[in-house]
């Protein structure tokens, strides 16, 4: 797992701030857990994107990871809405 250079407790505090902003923002009702996972998993995916599509585009440490973490979350949460949307009860 890419860290952006902040490391894993790091990657961790930082994921659960970018999460938490990204529930805020989405006006989602996840839940800490979901926060953090969301916020790492999202910077993640994001980050290896953006180095696919653009190397060098993010730069390294806590605010790049914030950034993206949050943006990647906010991505996740829009894409579980679409999904939870088509289902039908």
């Amino acid at each position: 797992m890419n860290t952006n250079g902040v490391g894993w407790i790091g990657a961790i505090i930082i994921g659960g701030i970018a999460g938490w902003l990204a529930e805020q923002f989405m006006k989602s009702d996840m839940g800490v857990l979901m926060n953090i996972i969301l916020g790492i998993v999202g910077a993640v995916v994001l980050n290896a994107i953006l180095a696919a599509v653009a190397p060098g585009l993010i730069g390294a440490g806590w605010i790049a990871y914030l950034i993206t973490g949050f943006i990647g979350a906010c991505l996740l949460i829009a894409i579980a809405r679409m999904f939870r949307g088509r289902r039908s009860v």
